[in-house]
């Protein structure tokens, strides 16, 4: 059993004997929780980075190529709106990341005139949907019945759609949702692979290379600690 089972079943074993059963343990007071083990990450090199992204192509390379230069998490990335990309500003805006947090991020130069090339291909297909009726996009929580015309608008639209339809179980809707994350992983896993490389390399392994490459650049150009920490998203970052 994991360190993190054991530490959700605790508790429970502890109201069960004392709020349910009524009954004193005092061993149970004085239990060591379990301790999560400390894993390093896999960090590629920016030759093994560089490798990696020249063998994947198209709407996954693109992904890949968002993932190193913003820094973002998978599902982030899957996530993204149009409305989330600033092109003049050259920034990216994450909506409800790890720990239901806003922030936001930079927009990679090296990548901006291929997002708005993919783009206007994904416009195209948004037209398509909309002569067929099934251009309606998820909105999470009650924003639909705030916005009822925000489903169909372009702004609201998945960056990165499915190339197919599916029925949401929720609403019983048929529409495109985000691109499956797997296949972004399955992507870079078969890039890795024809590297040669012996490292166990994912998407997220693109976000520590961010870290290590990106921010010490920031730095040196005056970007403030707190500024580098924010794009991140994380508080586990510390100035040695």
């Amino acid at each position: 059993m994991s360190a993190s089972r054991q530490n959700q079943a605790l508790p429970a074993l502890l109201f069960l004997y004392k709020e349910v059963l009524q009954i004193n343990l005092p061993w149970l007071d004085n239990i060591v929780r379990a301790k999560q083990p400390q894993r390093l990450p896999v960090v590629l090199t920016r030759t093994e980075v560089r490798a990696v992204l020249t063998l994947m192509s198209g709407t996954y390379g693109l992904m890949a190529n968002i993932l190193y230069g913003s820094g973002m998490r998978l599902m982030e990335c899957v996530r993204l709106r149009v409305k989330d990309a600033d092109f003049e500003r050259r920034e990216i805006l994450i909506r409800d990341g790890k720990g239901a947090k806003d922030r936001v991020t930079m927009l990679p130069e090296s990548v901006a005139s291929s997002l708005q090339a993919h783009l206007i291909q994904r416009r195209i297909l948004f037209d398509a949907d909309i002569r067929i009726g099934k251009a309606t996009a998820f909105l999470p929580d009650a924003l639909t019945s705030k916005y009822p015309n925000a489903p169909v608008e372009w702004g609201w639209q998945y960056i990165f759609p499915s190339g197919s339809y599916s029925v949401d179980p929720r609403s019983g809707i048929e529409r495109r949702h985000h691109v499956d994350e797997k296949l972004l992983q399955r992507a870079m896993k078969k890039a890795v692979l024809a590297t040669g490389m012996a490292k166990l390399a994912a998407p997220h392994t693109l976000r520590h290379r961010y870290a290590i490459h990106s921010l010490p650049i920031c730095l040196i150009q005056g970007t403030t600690f707190a500024r580098c920490k924010s794009c991140l998203g994380t508080r586990m970052c510390k100035r040695r």
